[in-house]
């Protein structure tokens, strides 16, 4: 053997690690893998009538839904509280906090405006044979009294133990601002609550990677508890729902970011596609948080103003939930319920939306805020116990739409006050649930990595 040949095969020793590896499977991939499996295996379920395979999936599911609420509290208050202490270091933060409450408000009432005209034109409450009697007045209801005086907590431990997020977001909001007030003496508080908030973070990717697997459970239950005649009978308000937030997801948003922040709507989709499609299965805006607030970033928006402008979306910005779904649900009753509507209601259906999204607090469901809206408009409160059977099926798209407005908000309010990075935004791409644990090279962002 030649001196040369033996220094290269010095050079390149046999790794004992070497071999055929499986491929990566993207993230989206799986969950899309889990979103068919859950279908297939929800019909066997239901075809077939086999129970224990029902109770499985609605295990699966129902431990992932639980494992996101369990960071739910915690998550929420020092989200709150860290966002509104680090627009310190964010020039004209005041600006940018009321521009961002501005655009909320723009973009729920076209979501509203939108739910409002398919209604009138579908009429979803006509011919699906239901009738006052399948109605059944929800346990608790939403109104204005309750919404108000509901916001200031009587203690600080039963808004935690109660999941009550409105309640913890004021008492996290106080707690910011009075931390801003303190100057230096907070420092030590607010370290704290970021090595917390980051400790949460980190625990809740780790049930995010679960998500495939809860798609399995979630949609194979929905598909073997309801089947599809429940969803028959729903047939128009189902379609309406997915429709409107189809023309808010896919016409509204992207025609603000060509007009508004003057980007390509399609990176934007690109970079945050992510966040919706886990808003899509795991239908809880609070629990996408970190995915959001990560796609936003890359989204060349400063970590600075993202991380008060994605925590306070996660909260109150429901175009979904607080929008298109309450507008249209208001009409299915009405029409049900046999109750005409006039221009002064569709007005105050209008403003709930626009002014009461805080109520749906980034949970599962929209129960509150329809109880809300329906309290308001004297509508009956048994029209809730028509829409609870089908709910879950409609939240999925009501969540997706949700958070796509979560992140969209903060580009264009960037993108006008000029501070977005363009750059950035060119050259969004990569899935943050794939790539989590590895440093963020695009921008020298630093993102936590496991020890």
């Amino acid at each position: 053997m030649s001196a040369n040949s033996a220094s290269t095969t010095s050079e390149k020793p046999a790794d004992p690690r070497s071999g055929p590896r499986l491929p990566k499977i993207p993230f989206w991939a799986q969950i899309v893998a889990g979103l068919v499996l859950g279908v297939l295996l929800g019909w066997l379920a239901r075809s077939q009538d086999i129970s224990w395979l029902y109770t499985t999936l609605d295990k699966i599911g129902s431990i992932f839904v639980q494992l996101l609420k369990l960071a739910v509290a915690p998550l929420v208050f020092f989200a709150i509280l860290v966002s509104i202490t680090n627009l310190r270091k964010v020039n004209n933060a005041a600006r940018l906090a009321s521009r961002t409450l501005l655009w909320f408000m723009i973009t729920s009432l076209i979501a509203v405006a939108i739910g409002l005209a398919i209604g009138l034109i579908t009429n979803p409450g006509s011919g699906t044979g239901l009738t006052p009697k399948d109605g059944k007045a929800p346990e608790g209801s939403g109104s204005w009294i309750d919404f108000l005086t509901g916001i200031v907590p009587t203690d600080v431990i039963t808004p935690f133990t109660e999941l009550n997020v409105l309640q913890i977001v004021f008492m996290a909001a106080v707690a910011g601002i009075a931390a801003l007030k303190l100057g230096p003496k907070a420092q030590p508080i607010l370290t704290l609550s970021e090595a917390v908030l980051e400790l949460l973070q980190k625990a809740l990717w780790w049930v995010i990677r679960l998500a495939p697997i809860g798609t399995v459970g979630l949609i194979g239950f929905a598909i073997a508890d309801y089947g599809w005649d429940l969803i028959g009978k729903y047939a128009t308000f189902t379609a309406d729902v997915y429709i409107g937030c189809a023309l808010v997801l896919f016409g509204v948003y992207p025609l603000l970011l060509a007009t508004v922040a003057k980007v390509n709507p399609l990176q934007f989709y690109k970079g945050a596609w992510p966040a919706i499609q886990l808003a899509f299965v795991s239908r809880s805006s609070v629990g996408t948080m970190p995915v959001t607030q990560k796609v936003t970033e890359r989204l060349g928006v400063p970590k600075e103003y993202t991380s008060f402008a994605v925590p306070f979306g996660a909260t109150t910005k429901m175009d979904g939930c607080a929008a298109i779904y309450p507008a249209l649900a208001a009409i299915f009753i009405a029409q049900i319920f046999d109750v005409q509507l006039g221009i002064q209601d569709y007005l105050l259906i209008a403003f709930v939306s626009v002014v009461g999204s805080a109520a749906t607090a980034g949970l599962t469901g929209a129960t509150v805020m329809l109880t809300l809206t329906l309290s308001t408009l004297g509508l009956p409160l048994e029209g809730v116990g028509l829409l609870m059977a089908i709910d879950p099926i409609l939240d999925m798209m009501r969540t997706a739409t949700n958070v796509a407005g979560q992140a969209l908000v903060p580009v264009i309010v960037a993108a006008r006050e000029k501070i977005l990075d363009h750059d950035a935004y060119n050259s969004a791409s990569a899935s943050p649930v794939d790539d989590y644990d590895s440093a963020d090279e695009t921008r020298g962002a630093k993102v936590p990595v496991a020890a």
